[in-house]
């Protein structure tokens, strides 16, 4: 239910028509605009409504980090009293249909659809303008990207042009029932507490999770819903800057870690390419892929992209492995949507032990050595 709608019909769960409290909060929060900057535009909180979320195409589909945002956009709308509704923004008509009709299966009520030729080949400044035009028409009052490369292109450049704020790689959503306002929640850099980020005066309220942060919401393709198509054109598309000259594609043969139901996980304690190469066997039997801690990274063992943790990939693996991790908090803010946590260290006061289902205290080597054989020779346990 939107906060317009709210005004002539009751509110979900509310008694004799009664507006729930919260709704009556945001329809009434208004902020002094001589404290404000005076060279922006003043506009009042009660102004926005709705939640959007931000989705992209991924070779002609929506992403999967697009769908996953739909669910902390589903529990903010719920909390808000107001409606979930999607944006995709391209060039490609056919495939934007498409994309948010998906959308539309998980959870959104309506899908905003800017389309454009001049939109076929994505770029930052382009894209991140026509969507602050539009956002700016529409007045949203929440816009949630995936922490993808793309989003964290796009949120901060449409952050800044609204003059809104903007809250990073959060891991939950909330809403501040004395105020009205989203509670953008997300570990600091230390990771061993969480931080919780508001925006009390200006609007659109935007912040970005990473994938695998959150789960998809269910798919139910008898759900309907609008589609809101518009010129982007209508909103002014500026002339480029620069432009694509090719674009190569470079083919990976191992699953992406963040897509990975298996991971082996190495940190400093395997401390050399060899030991890498133990856990690339072991990972290759158990059918999964190898990550890496962030000191594994900066020592040169394992690439960025397969670091886990706080500065690399949220993964959410059946079965993680975790190899000579100390598990700092850093790391283990990457791997709190596992299923079963594995820790081998040597170290039986290690903090990762505190993270794990099963740990192994002994010497990595051994215990890897024993698992590969065992595997190979299918040798009952």
């Amino acid at each position: 239910m939107s906060a317009q709608a709210a005004q002539q019909a009751p509110a979900p769960g509310a008694e004799s028509g009664e507006m729930p409290a919260i709704l009556r909060i945001r329809l009434s929060k208004k902020v002094d605009c001589e404290k404000q900057c005076p060279e922006w535009e003043c506009l009042q909180p009660s102004q926005f409504d709705k939640v959007w979320v931000v989705g992209e195409l991924e070779e002609g589909r929506v992403s999967e980090p697009s769908l996953q945002m739909l669910t902390p956009g589903l529990e903010l709308a719920r909390k808000l009293y107001t409606s979930l509704e999607a944006v995709l923004i391209g060039g490609d008509r056919e495939a934007l249909e498409k994309a948010a009709r998906e959308m539309i299966y998980h959870g959104a009520e309506r899908v905003h659809i800017i389309h454009s030729e001049a939109l076929r080949e994505y770029m930052a400044e382009v894209y991140a303008r026509v969507l602050a035009a539009y956002a700016h028409k529409h007045r949203p009052d929440v816009m949630l990207f995936p922490a993808t490369m793309r989003g964290r292109e796009l949120a901060p450049y449409v952050a800044n042009t609204l003059r809104a704020g903007i809250t990073a790689d959060c891991i939950r959503f909330d809403v501040d029932e004395k105020t009205g306002d989203v509670d953008m929640i997300r570990p600091p850099f230390a990771a061993i507490m969480l931080a919780y980020i508001k925006t009390p005066t200006r609007r659109p309220q935007i912040g970005t999770a990473r994938p695998n942060v959150f789960p998809k919401p269910p798919r139910d393709e008898t759900r309907e819903g609008e589609l809101v198509w518009a010129r982007a054109e209508d909103y002014g598309v500026p002339r480029p800057r620069s432009r694509v000259l090719r674009v190569e594609k470079i083919e990976k043969k191992e699953i992406p870690i963040e897509k990975a139901e298996v991971i082996v996980s190495g940190g400093k304690g395997v401390g050399t390419h060899e030991g890498f190469q133990m856990l690339e066997k072991l990972a290759e039997l158990l059918g999964g892929v190898v990550g890496g801690s962030r000191k594994a990274v900066d020592m040169g063992l394992v690439p960025y992209e397969r670091q886990v943790g706080q500065t690399g990939k949220t993964v959410r693996a059946r079965l993680y492995i975790a190899v000579g991790i100390s598990g700092a908090a850093q790391h283990t803010v990457g791997i709190r949507e596992c299923g079963t946590v594995v820790a081998i260290n040597k170290d039986p006061e290690a903090p990762i032990f505190q993270h794990a289902d099963y740990g192994v205290v002994a010497d990595w080597k051994e215990v890897v050595t024993e698992l590969i054989r065992i595997l190979e020779t299918g040798e009952e346990v």
